[in-house]
């Protein structure tokens, strides 16, 4: 019973070892960072384009893709980028 105990308590602490995480630079952070930051822009103006263009028809459709676009890309911006 306890060698079961002992290689149960062994196996545990390398599995936690094991998820412990490695030092980061700053430089891969700021890297991280930005491409979260370009991510959101570029995703909320999909998303704004996308709901823009179930609105109306002809030309005010056109306008509700632009609309949508441009406060979709800012709202994916303010969400997700990080100003210092």
């Amino acid at each position: 019973m306890k060698k079961h105990t002992a290689t149960i308590l062994v196996g545990a602490t390398f599995a936690l070892s094991a998820c412990a995480s490695q030092p980061v630079s700053q430089s891969v952070i700021d890297r991280n960072a930005e491409f979260a930051c370009v991510a959101g822009t570029v995703g909320g103006a999909i998303v704004g384009g996308l709901a823009g263009a179930t609105i109306g028809a002809g030309t005010g459709q056109i306008a509700a893709i632009g609309g949508g676009i441009g406060v979709g890309g800012v709202v994916g911006n303010l969400l997700t980028c990080r100003y210092r």
